[in-house]
């Protein structure tokens, strides 16, 4: 017998093919990798679909490419070709992630901190 689930579970494959309109690649369009930081440069529209809308909404502060997948439950491969459709309109914007090379050093936070403390 096959339940509800199994059901759901057949129709996804259809599922993300409409979601995607059949593409399977942006890696041409958009070179993002899993810990590209995007953030929302518009509302969501009503003419949106509704994967657009979402991810819109959500990255108003920057959120990972997997952090968006893990929130709508949707495959990394799927949510890149979203994301290259919302780069594409110019209603969001890649960032590359904060490098530890690109923050300040600690020891000398530390030391300007302590000489402030002294004034």
């Amino acid at each position: 017998m096959s339940g509800p689930e199994d059901k759901s579970e057949g129709e996804q494959p259809e599922r993300l093919y409409i979601i995607t309109g059949g593409r399977s690649d942006a890696s041409e369009q958009a070179p993002l990798d899993l810990v590209s930081l995007i953030v929302s440069r518009s509302a969501p529209q009503p003419d949106m679909l509704p994967e657009h809308s979402a991810i819109v909404r959500m990255c108003q502060y920057p959120l990972s490419l997997a952090e968006i997948s893990a929130y709508l439950a949707l495959p990394v491969s799927v949510v890149k070709v979203l994301l290259a459709d919302l780069l594409g309109d110019g209603r969001v914007e890649a960032r590359a992630p904060v490098t530890p090379a690109s923050l300040p050093d600690v020891e000398l936070l530390e030391a300007v901190m302590h000489g402030l403390q002294k004034l």
